[in-house]
Order: C-alpha cells, then sequence, then structure tokens
C-alpha cells in the first residue's frame, strides 16, 4: 500500500491506497477541487483488505482547523443502518425474530390498530408512524422514552402491510423496542458491542464530552431545513416535518446527548467501512458481527414501492435500504446501506465484495444526486 500526504491549492490529503486504487485518491481530491468539498473521509474495502483509508481538508470554512484520521462527524440517517445492525446482531443471538411481533415486547404498541406490526415491519418504515400527530419541538425528538410511548399510542397513518413511509420516528420507536428486549440502550449497546470491544470501532450513538473536540460540524452556505427535503403534501410528510429538523441541531449538546438513532450517529469512514465488512466476514478476531444466513434475513427486500414521504420507489429491508433503480451504490441491487442527509453514505455490495463509506461536512441539498457521494461509488466500480 501507498502511504502519503497529496497537496494540491490549498487541499491537503492525508491515508493511503493500494497501487491498484490510486484512482480513488484522485476522485476524493476531485471533490475538494471540483465541488468545494471541506472536509471530510472516504474509505473502501474490497475482499476484507482495506484498498483506500483517505481523510483530509478542514473542518472549518476558515481553514484553519485540520480534518485529522480521528476527526468524526454527524452521519445523519447513517445512523439508521446501524440500528440494522444492532437489530441483526439480536436475530443472530437467537434473541428474537424479524417476525416477532412488537406487541410481544411492548403491549402498549399495539394500540389503535397496530398489534401485528413486527420487528421487521418496523424497522422497514411500515409502522404507518412518520412523526407525532400533535405539535411537536426539536426538544421532542431527543426525549426518549416519553417520545416513545407519544409514538406508541398515535394511530396508523396507513392500513398495515399495504405502504412504507420514511422517517426519524423509526429510530425513537426502535430505540425503545430495542431496550425492552435486551435491556441495555442501544447507545450502551454500540459503545460496548461495536466501539470498546475488540472490534474497536469509532462508532458512537451522540458522542461523549472526552471526544467532542474530534467533532467537525456541520456547514453549508445557508441552514439546511428537513421541510426542504421532503415536501409537506401529504399526512405522511407533514409527520415527518413535526417538527422541522435544521442542520445546525447536530452541534447542540441536547442532540449529542440523546440516545437517538434515527440521525445522531458520529463516526467516520473507516469505522463505517470495517463495520460493514464485518457483516460479509469475519474479522481478524474470528468475530463476524451476524451469520450469513441472519444477513440475508436483515437485508431482504421487506417493501419495495414508493415511498409515501420520500415520494420516489425505496426497496426497504430491516434497518438497510437496498440499491435502488438509480443505482447509486453501484450496479447491483443486492447491494445494501443507508445514507445521510447532506451527503454522507456507507454500504456494503456481496456480490463485487466490496464496502465503501464517506464522511463529510459540507452539507448538500441534492440528496441522491449529490455528485460528490456519486462519483465517489463509481470512482470503486471503475477500479475493480
Amino acid at each position: 500500500m501507498s502511504t502519503q500526504t497529496v497537496k494540491s491549492s490549498d487541499i491537503v490529503l492525508h491515508g493511503y491506497c493500494a497501487p491498484k486504487y490510486e484512482h480513488l485518491r484522485e476522485t476524493f481530491l476531485g471533490n475538494f477541487l471540483e465541488y468545494g468539498e471541506i472536509g471530510g473521509s472516504y474509505a473502501v474495502m474490497v475482499g476484507g483488505e482495506v484498498v483506500a483509508d483517505l481523510w483530509g481538508g478542514w473542518k472549518d470554512k476558515a481553514a484553519t482547523v485540520a480534518w485529522e484520521r480521528e476527526s468524526i462527524a454527524c452521519v445523519w440517517s447513517v445512523s439508521k443502518a446501524i440500528g440494522g445492525v444492532c437489530f441483526a446482531m439480536l436475530v443472530d443471538r437467537g434473541i428474537i425474530s424479524y417476525e416477532d411481533k412488537v406487541s410481544k415486547y411492548w403491549p402498549e404498541f399495539a394500540a389503535q390498530g397496530k398489534g401485528d406490526v413486527t420487528i421487521g415491519m418496523l424497522l422497514s418504515h411500515q409502522t404507518g408512524i412518520t412523526g407525532f400527530d400533535t405539535p411537536a419541538t426539536q426538544e421532542d425528538l431527543f426525549a426518549g422514552e416519553a417520545a416513545a410511548q407519544r409514538l406508541a399510542a398515535q394511530a396508523p397513518l396507513w392500513p398495515m402491510g399495504t405502504a412504507a413511509g420514511y422517517s426519524n420516528a423509526v429510530g425513537i420507536l426502535a430505540t425503545a423496542l430495542f431496550k425492552r428486549i435486551e435491556g441495555r440502550s442501544i447507545k450502551q449497546f454500540v459503545a460496548e458491542e461495536l466501539r470498546d470491544s475488540s472490534l474497536g470501532l469509532d462508532i458512537s450513538v451522540g458522542v461523549e464530552q472526552k471526544d467532542r473536540a474530534r467533532v467537525a460540524p456541520m456547514l453549508n452556505e445557508d441552514k439546511l431545513e428537513s421541510v426542504n427535503t421532503v415536501p409537506m403534501g401529504n399526512p405522511a410528510q407533514r409527520a415527518m416535518n413535526n417538527p422541522p429538523v435544521t442542520s445546525d441541531v447536530s452541534g447542540e449538546p441536547g442532540f449529542q446527548d440523546a440516545d437517538f438513532l434515527a440521525m445522531n450517529v458520529f463516526s467516520n469512514a473507516s469505522a463505517l467501512a470495517a463495520m460493514y465488512d464485518l457483516l460479509l466476514r469475519p474479522g481478524k478476531d474470528g468475530r463476524r458481527l451476524a451469520s450469513a444466513a441472519t444477513l440475508a434475513d436483515a437485508t431482504k427486500i421487506r417493501y419495495d414501492g414508493v415511498d409515501m414521504v420520500r415520494g420516489i420507489r425505496r426497496p426497504w429491508a430491516a434497518g438497510f435500504m437496498r440499491n435502488d433503480e438509480a443505482k447509486c451504490w453501484g450496479p447491483n441491487p443486492e447491494a445494501f446501506g443507508h445514507g445521510g442527509w447532506g451527503g454522507s453514505f456507507a454500504f456494503a455490495d456481496p456480490v463485487a465484495d466490496v464496502t465503501v463509506a464517506y464522511v463529510m461536512n459540507l452539507m448538500s441539498d441534492q440528496m441522491d444526486n449529490n455528485p460528490r457521494r456519486r462519483r465517489l461509488t463509481e470512482a470503486v466500480y471503475a477500479a475493480i
């Protein structure tokens, strides 16, 4: 592998690439030179081997604080797949099944006709609960058990099993359900099972005070608001935007303290690519996050149709999005992962045997059409 620091104009990239994959470094550098990237990290593994682990740029617009190897950032909805991993680990240990009804562990959730909702349905956005049905604030999103009980008491917006609607409410519900099943919060589970274990993955739900100096704040020309990403057309969309979320919330102490799996995981590309690789194969210590059979169950498509919130086709699995017709994660439909608000993403492609992750601080409202995101993926498939 080649390890080097590359300077171009005022941009400094650090890290290494296998010789065959130098094009990945060039593509990442191109994001800075052509698309205004400020700071970020980019990692790719092929066949279980790291072929690129790159980072660089700046944590601030003034270009005074460098993005370092240890820098982390909020990855927004990439967080939802961390939840998918945690539930897959419970399935793999025989603690639950995706076909178990949520009400088996949380009887109150059966209210208003939701008694037949399964864990797999909840994780694939099929509950009919996309947000609060009465006025809510951003603080309500981080209220933990109180928020979960409030959502559990609501009536679904559609008959069970007929539709899916993407939401952050899924993170509140999944977090509450997980603790009822496992005993630990997802925040604690991720800390003990992924970060502080032999796996050593730099992934956390929220961010501890001691790590906050490592955080790269979210940056954009104008403060992004969720209402600019999701329209306010139908009831599912209006609930998703209740309350509206702004991009600067990621720097608030309440957000960084919360156990809010939908959107407040902090990590970097290296850790996310390694986590996905541990879904495909055992690591050096022989541990794998879930067996091949469990992974197949976790990533099978549970709903494939026009999402009630996003308004576009979305093939949802249990905590993961499968590759869609836009092929944002390469050519293979078997690829699975999750993108995050503003541009971050992480995915695995079991057919190509690759995992890819990207974490940045310059947010974009272009979603799947973000050229920085797309060209990093396209570069991988051009190289393998």
